[in-house]
C-alpha cells in the first residue's frame, strides 16, 4: 500500500506507540496506540485486560466512553455492582471469567457484577508491527489460591492498509480442578456512530427480551432514539442457528459503521444493551458464552459452562469497518 521510497519511519502512516497517562484516576496507566494506515485507530489498555478503550475509523469515533473516564485497576471495587464506578466501557470491556451478569453469592464465594478479569492488568504485553500486520499480544491472569487458576492469552491483530480487526483469545485452565468459565465481550457503540439515525442489524434467528420492560420495546429493538432523561435500559438476547453471527451498526450522518462477526459454536448468544439515556447513551453488542443470570443461576439451570484442567478454549471476534452505507447493507 505504501511506497517505502516516499517515507522514512513507518509511524508516518502506521504503527504502534506506547503512552502513559498522567494525573487523575488513570495516572500511570499504560496505553498502546495503534494506527493501521487506512483509518483504523484504537487504544489498548494494558492495565485493564488489554481491552480496547478507544476506537475510531477515518476520524470518526465509534465507541462510548463512560462518564468516569480512565481509572486504573487500583480503583476497582468488587462489591456487588460497584464495578460500574470504574466501568469506562470503551469499545471493549472483557467480562468474566468467574461471572458474567448479575452479582450474587455462589456457595461461599461473592461474585461481583461481570466478574473481575476486566480489571486485571496484563502480566505480559508485547507487540509486533510490519508493513503487512500489527499484532498486540497479552497474557492476563485470573488466579485465586484455593480457587480458579485460569489465564487469558489475547492477540489483537489489524492488517496494515485493511479495514478489519480481530480479537483472538485463548482461555486456559492451568489448575487441577474443573472450573466454571464465563466470558462476555462488552462491545460499546457511542456517538457519533450511535444516534437516532443509526442503522442496526443483527442476523439472529430469535430475539428474546430479558425483562418485562424490554418486552415492551421488542418491536423496536433495532431502532435508536435521541438521548432521553431517565431512560431505563432494555436488554435483548439474540440467538443464532449455527451460521456465522453478525451484528452491525452504520450511521449515514457520520459516514462510518462496523460489523461484529463471531462463531455461535464458541459464543452462542449476543446481548443487545440498548441504553438511550442522557450522558449514558450507548448501544452494547455483546457476544457471550452464556446468559446474564450469573454463575449461581446458570448452575441451577444446568447451563453453566465449565473448563477442565489443562483444557484450552478459543474465542474469536472479528470487526469489519465501513465508510459506505451500500457496503454495510450487504449484510449476511
Amino acid at each position: 500500500m505504501f511506497d517505502r521510497n516516499y517515507y522514512g519511519h513507518s509511524t508516518q502512516f502506521f504503527g504502534v506507540e506506547e503512552h502513559r497517562l498522567i494525573g487523575g484516576r488513570g495516572d500511570g496507566m499504560r496505553l498502546i496506540q495503534v494506527r493501521n494506515g487506512s483509518g483504523v485507530e484504537f487504544t489498548v489498555s494494558a492495565d485493564r485486560c488489554a481491552d480496547i478503550s478507544r476506537l475510531s475509523y477515518k476520524g470518526v469515533n465509534l465507541n462510548y466512553m463512560g462518564v468516569g473516564g480512565y481509572a486504573g485497576p487500583s480503583y476497582y471495587d468488587d462489591r456487588g455492582d460497584h464495578f460500574l464506578k470504574t466501568f469506562n466501557c470503551g469499545f471493549l470491556t472483557t467480562c468474566g471469567l468467574t461471572n458474567i451478569g448479575i452479582p450474587q453469592k455462589d456457595g461461599d464465594e461473592d461474585l461481583p457484577l461481570h466478574g473481575t478479569i476486566g480489571n486485571q492488568p496484563a502480566d505480559q504485553l508485547w507487540y509486533t508491527s510490519s508493513e503487512e500486520m500489527i499484532e498486540i499480544h497479552a497474557r492476563i491472569p485470573e488466579m485465586h489460591i484455593f480457587r480458579q487458576k485460569m489465564e487469558l492469552e489475547r492477540t489483537i491483530s489489524c492488517p496494515v492498509g485493511g479495514n478489519t480487526m480481530t480479537i483472538h483469545d485463548k482461555v486456559r485452565n492451568i489448575g487441577s480442578r474443573t472450573e466454571p468459565m464465563l466470558i462476555l465481550y462488552h462491545m460499546n457503540m457511542g456517538y457519533p456512530l450511535l444516534s437516532e439515525h443509526s442503522i442496526v442489524k443483527v442476523n439472529s434467528d430469535r430475539v428474546i427480551p430479558r425483562t418485562e420492560h424490554a418486552a415492551e420495546g421488542l418491536e423496536t429493538w433495532d431502532q435508536m432514539i435521541p438521548p432521553v432523561r431517565g431512560f431505563e435500559e432494555q436488554c435483548y438476547y439474540h440467538e443464532f442457528d449455527g451460521r456465522e453471527a453478525c451484528a452491525g451498526i452504520f450511521n449515514p450522518d457520520a459516514g462510518a459503521g462496523l460489523r461484529i462477526r463471531f462463531d455461535p459454536a464458541q459464543l452462542p448468544y449476543l446481548t443487545e444493551w440498548k441504553m438511550m439515556g442522557e450522558k449514558d447513551y450507548v448501544l452494547g453488542l455483546e457476544p457471550m458464552n452464556a446468559t446474564l443470570d450469573g454463575r449461581k443461576g446458570l448452575r441451577e439451570s444446568g447451563k453453566l459452562p465449565y473448563i477442565e484442567p489443562g483444557e484450552e478454549r478459543v474465542f474469536e471476534v472479528r470487526v469489519d469497518f465501513y465508510d459506505s452505507k451500500e457496503a454495510f447493507l450487504n449484510f449476511s
